[in-house]
């Protein structure tokens, strides 16, 4: 899997509170522990915060192929204090993207529990509300990296994106630019990948979200021609060492490439 392809996480980020700040300014430059520690009193009896925390244990998973035994406790943490049908929704969505990273980076084939567990989530969210978006994305990772399905991968990260400006989740979007991008990066379109990936870029940039943006610059690098491309991965390098190999994914990709 190339790293324009890589699993990730995505989620809408309130930035007017003070504690999800603080949580956000961890989390962007990859200190899931300490940013999970934030939250850890609030998590026994506040569905949001179990939740997030949730999130933030998943994402580490993503970045680092490590954490799942803490990633699966938070995730039944936050399973035990939801109460509405959009916070089951979201914990369901969740425990999908666990699965699906499990099964993508070859921890363990959890396909079906992946699919379960969106299925679940669709069920549970009204077809407005704030998680479907999140939601839709995750259904298109489904597609294309399990299913091998891009029209079906394609369309549901065109309703992701759609839902994601519309309700303001400026992650999210970046997410769907990059995904959309590989797509496009796939079927030969270099004119619409570099849009998508530099618009996935340029978002990261603009949020401060450090740790995804190595990816994002990997990924623009496919679709460029040289030098652009060298000096695009020579940056990425740099910050996956600045990052202390995270994206581990990533900078084994970046190390098993040429120098130029």
């Amino acid at each position: 899997m190339s790293h324009s392809e890589r699993p990730e996480s995505a989620g809408a980020e309130d930035l007017h509170d003070p504690r999800r700040v603080a949580v956000w300014r961890l989390r962007s430059r990859g200190c899931w522990d300490d940013a999970a520690a934030l939250l850890a009193p609030y998590a026994a009896d506040d569905p949001s915060a179990a939740l997030q925390r949730a999130v933030l244990l998943v994402e580490r998973c993503m970045f680092t192929a490590s954490g799942w035994a803490a990633a699966e406790e938070a995730l039944r943490a936050a399973e035990a204090v939801v109460s509405s049908d959009d916070e089951r929704g979201a914990a369901a969505c969740e425990r999908g993207h666990l699965a699906y990273a499990a099964t993508v980076l070859g921890v363990r084939d959890r396909a079906d529990e992946a699919r379960a567990a969106l299925g679940r989530a669709a069920a549970l969210l009204a077809p407005n509300a704030p998680g479907r978006p999140l939601l839709d994305f995750r259904r298109g990772l489904i597609a294309e990296h399990i299913a091998d399905s891009p029209q079906s991968a394609r369309a549901a990260y065109r309703r992701a994106h759609a839902g994601a400006t519309a309700g303001g989740d400026l992650l999210l979007c970046s997410f769907t630019w990059r995904h959309l991008a590989g797509l496009a990066l796939r079927d030969g379109d270099l004119a619409e990948a570099r849009h998508g990936f530099s618009e996935s870029l340029r978002i990261r940039e603009e949020l401060g979200y450090l740790i995804g943006t190595a990816p994002a610059l990997a990924a623009l690098a496919d679709a460029e021609p040289e030098p652009e491309a060298t000096r695009l991965r020579a940056e990425a390098a740099r910050l996956v060492r600045l990052l202390g190999g995270v994206p581990t994914w990533l900078a084994a990709q970046l190390a098993a490439e040429p120098a130029a």
